[in-house]
C-alpha cells in the first residue's frame, strides 16, 4: 500500500539530499525512493534547546516502521514506507511534502494548554485537528482553513483529504498504543505526494511525533520527558518500543 509499489532490493545509497532535527535523506539509484536514517539528535520548542538521546534513531525507527504498518493494514491509509535495510534506517517512497502539518489532540497538554489557558489534561471532545505550516523559520505557525487556501498551502479538497486521512491514521495508532497500555494524548503527522500524485503518510510515527502517558501510572513516555528535563529519557523510548515489539507487558 506504499506509493512506490513492490518493495525494493539492493539499493545504493547516493548524495544527501536533506538534513533535518532528526533524520537525514539520502537520495538512491532509483530516484522513485529515498534512504532515510534516523538521528539520535533531539531538538525542543523550535530546536532552542538541542540534546542527544541515546539510541534513539534505531528505536524511533523500529517504532515508526511498526505503526506505519499499522497504519496501511488497519487505516487503510497508504504510507511512504517500504523496509528497513538496517537498523536506524528505512527505504521510502520519494515524496513531495505538503506544507501543512497536523496535529490530532484528544487532551489540552502542551503549548495547546497554555494556548487557551486550560488545564494540561482535560479531555477534548470532538477530537481536535489542527493545521500548522511545516516552517521552522516560522516557527510552525497554527492556520484555520481559510488561510491554507488563501495563501496557496493546501486546496479545500486537500484538506478534507488530510482530514480523513488525519482520522483513519488516529484510530489505527490510538487503538495500537492502547493494546500496550499507553494513552495517545496527541500527536503530529505529515502527509506528501508521490510522482503520481498520491498522497501517503510520510515522516514518522514515534515518541519524537507523539505525547504518549502510561494508562496506570499518567507518567510521560515521549519527548516531554526531553523538554521538561524530567530524566529517564532513553528508558521511556526503549519501554514504548518493548511494548509494541516484543510483545511485553505494560
Amino acid at each position: 500500500m506504499s506509493g512506490a509499489g513492490q518493495e525494493p532490493q539492493g539499493l545504493r545509497k547516493g548524495p544527501l539530499r536533506y538534513e533535518g532535527k532528526a533524520k537525514r535523506v539520502y537520495e538512491t539509484d532509483r530516484p522513485d525512493v529515498h534512504w532515510v536514517v534516523y538521528k539520535d539528535d533531539a531538538t525542543a520548542f523550535n530546536a532552542r534547546k538541542r540534546g542527544t538521546i541515546a539510541g534513539k534513531g534505531i528505536v524511533n525507527e523500529a517504532i515508526s516502521a511498526h505503526l506505519m504498518r499499522i497504519v496501511q493494514e488497519r487505516g487503510g491509509v497508504s504510507t511512504h514506507y517500504l523496509s528497513t535495510p538496517a537498523p536506524g534506517e528505512q527505504w521510502v517512497t520519494a515524496v513531495d511534502i505538503v506544507p501543512v502539518e497536523v496535529i490530532v489532540r484528544h487532551r489540552a497538554a502542551g503549548s495547546f494548554a497554555a494556548r487557551y489557558g486550560v488545564a494540561a489534561g482535560r479531555p477534548l471532545e470532538p477530537t481536535v485537528i489542527e493545521w500548522c505550516l511545516k516552517s521552522d523559520e516560522l516557527g510552525d505557525p497554527p492556520m484555520n482553513d481559510a488561510t491554507a487556501v488563501a495563501l496557496g498551502f493546501a486546496s479545500d479538497a486537500r484538506l478534507a483529504e488530510l482530514r480523513d486521512a488525519a482520522h483513519a491514521v488516529d484510530a489505527a495508532v490510538a487503538g495500537r498504543f492502547d493494546e500496550v497500555g499507553l494513552e495517545l494524548v496527541d500527536f503530529k503527522v505529515e502527509f506528501g505526494t508521490d510522482a503520481s500524485g498520491t498522497l501517503l503518510l510520510a515522516d514518522e510515527i514515534s515518541p519524537d511525533t507523539c505525547r504518549l502517558w502510561d494508562r496506570a501510572s499518567g507518567e510521560p513516555l515521549d519527548k516531554d520527558r526531553f523538554r521538561q528535563d524530567l530524566g529517564g529519557v532513553e528508558e521511556a523510548y526503549r519501554e514504548v518500543h518493548r511494548r509494541l515489539l516484543e510483545g511485553a507487558s505494560p
